[in-house]
């Protein structure tokens, strides 16, 4: 789904971005070339980076715990 209008951004582009260490909006955006324009985008595309590093947190909680 497309997140930002502005920049044509998907909701999987701004998640992998997250993965490779952007830990907000702002860094994802960058990361993929432009940073945000209207800022309409932006409560959005914070949930997805936020849920990427929570599931990130949880797995790696999860393993940590297998590990003990």
């Amino acid at each position: 789904m497309f997140v930002c209008s502005c920049n044509a951004y998907r909701d999987s582009q701004i998640a992998d971005a997250a993965r490779k260490g952007a830990r907000t909006a702002c860094e994802a955006y960058e990361a993929l070339g432009n940073g945000p324009n209207c800022g309409s985008c932006l409560d959005t595309a914070t949930e997805i980076v936020e849920q990427v590093h929570a599931n990130r947190a949880a797995s790696h909680s999860a393993f940590s715990n297998a590990a003990d």
